[in-house]
């Protein structure tokens, strides 16, 4: 059994999409409808910069997924892929789940080029700059994460937000219990804490505007039938039900990104494949969670053509 995860915010380069694009009619008509979508020139930005206006969320977010979706473009025009017939599940690390669900056809690529333009500026717009922070710890399992957490908030926001994988968890929450946590790391046994250069802290309850503003903006433009099973972010749970996905797309926006138990759950499932479409981030977070699987990153023309021979 197969799975086609996506990478979420952080795989974002300059240059990202360029060679697909020189190489392939298919991705360039995926970065023109995109930037159509958005009324906004975001190929160019992706391929020329500047870095730090692509660094924005507003731009990282659609920028990932378009990159995503032309990998997968490219195999399905120019090599016959059929997701359906190819993939049981698919997967996608925060943002990277609308690009699992526009994989799985649940959505549209302008509509979800759209969302995620407004579910980037949402949260940026949620906490004041200065506010929030976000945090690794590595070397740290989810229950000392949590202990940490619970150690540090004093009153204030302190979260786990991402348990990836063995070892790798972040938490999110008021810039001062971030700052605390890291202080405190070596009393909980976990080898290091880092700040991380993120302008919002996302995944935490201060997240609650965002998460009404994509309420809304999923009740505009709600996900439609999936053709294949979603692992869901926040329940680390199968789902195909448009409704429990858009409620789910919601939730996840303050929830927890339980990345670590879905791939743990896709094994249990029998995946024994794992394929990262637009980037190579995820896998080898798999690659530490889930024995004895394949994975494989999907990024340039050469790594399309060898996949396919695989298929």
């Amino acid at each position: 059994m197969r799975a086609f995860v996506f990478p979420g915010q952080g795989s974002q380069k300059l240059g990202m999409g360029a060679e697909l694009a020189a190489a392939s009619a298919a991705a360039r008509e995926v970065f023109e409808e995109v930037d159509d979508a958005l009324g906004q020139k975001l190929f160019a930005l992706m391929t020329e910069g500047p870095a730090d206006e692509l660094t924005l969320t507003a731009n990282a977010q659609p920028a990932i997924m378009a990159n995503a979706i032309a990998v997968l473009r490219v195999l399905e025009k120019e090599c016959g892929l059929v997701l359906a017939d190819k993939a049981q599940f698919v997967a996608g690390h925060s943002l990277g789940e609308y690009t699992a669900l526009c994989a799985a056809g649940a959505f549209s690529l302008a509509d979800t080029a759209r969302l995620l333009r407004l579910r980037g500026q949402a949260m940026q717009a949620a906490v004041p700059v200065g506010e929030g922070a976000m945090c690794a710890l590595l070397g740290a399992e989810i229950d000392q994460a949590t202990a940490l957490a619970a150690a540090a908030a004093e009153g204030e926001v302190c979260t786990v937000a991402n348990d990836n994988a063995p070892g790798q968890v972040v938490l999110s929450g008021h810039t001062g219990a971030i700052e605390r946590a890291i202080a405190m790391v070596k009393d909980h046994g976990i080898k290091r804490g880092m700040l991380l250069p993120v302008s919002a802290p996302f995944h935490c309850p201060l997240m609650q505007p965002a998460a009404e503003a994509m309420a809304e903006a999923l009740e505009r433009t709600p996900p439609g039938p999936l053709r294949v099973t979603l692992m869901a972010n926040v329940t680390a749970a199968p789902v195909t039900d448009p409704a429990e996905v858009r409620r789910l797309l919601v939730e996840q926006v303050t929830g927890r990104v339980r990345w670590r138990e879905s791939m743990i759950a896709l094994g249990a499932a029998g995946v024994t494949h794992f394929a990262e479409l637009g980037g190579k981030v995820v896998g080898p977070m798999i690659t530490r969670t889930v024995a004895d699987v394949a994975v494989a990153s999907v990024v340039s023309m050469a790594d399309i053509e060898a996949f396919a021979k695989e298929l």
